[in-house]
């Protein structure tokens, strides 16, 4: 009979643990998903702007590095839209020896920012959007011609090697040629 209490002891024990146990994670569970819901809600939508887009590519340190000496990072990164013709790091290669280091010194900011400016256009424009012979007004006030040809698109005499990537705030072409403003 003893051994009869023991064992309906044990049984009540373990039918009290397990119904504890199998109740616990419910309530876990629920404060976990709470917890994750309020994490998304406080976890902010990462951006993409045409500035994320040219840092992230490996082909564009020398435009990045320019960019931020001429102090434009804060302007394209805001509302936009801008539609950013971005020169590849050998196309700033391809400059005569020394042109970039010159343009980045502090006292050429307003030639450089007069560069940049020159391969940027307002608006979200795409690819499929330009046309033969249109003209573009860049930030700068100048234009740039657009030619396609046999499927080649070009602006301002530069390839279009990579078009439509798109961002928050905007659309990057990439173009194999450093646009230089007259």
């Amino acid at each position: 009979m003893k051994i009869n209490k023991i064992t309906a002891f044990a049984a009540t024990f373990l039918a009290l643990g397990f119904w504890t146990a199998c109740s616990a994670p419910k309530q876990e569970s629920s404060e976990e998903e709470t917890m994750v819901e309020e994490v998304v809600e406080e976890t902010p939508v990462e951006s993409n702007t045409v500035v994320d887009i040219a840092v992230g590519s490996p082909d564009h340190t020398t435009l990045v590095a320019a960019v931020q000496a001429a102090g434009l990072v804060e302007t394209l990164s805001g509302d936009g839209p801008f539609t950013v013709f971005a020169p590849t790091n050998a196309a700033f290669e391809a400059l005569p020896a020394g042109t970039v280091e010159d343009l980045l010194k502090p006292e050429n900011k307003e030639t450089l920012t007069g560069i940049l400016t020159f391969h940027v256009v307002s608006g979200n424009v795409m690819s499929g959007d330009l046309s033969d012979g249109q003209e573009v007004t860049t930030l700068n006030g100048q234009t740039l011609t657009v030619s396609i040809s046999e499927g080649k698109v070009m602006i301002g005499g530069a390839t279009v090697v990579a078009a439509d990537l798109a961002g928050s705030n905007g659309v990057v072409h990439v173009i194999d040629t450093v646009l230089l403003p007259e």
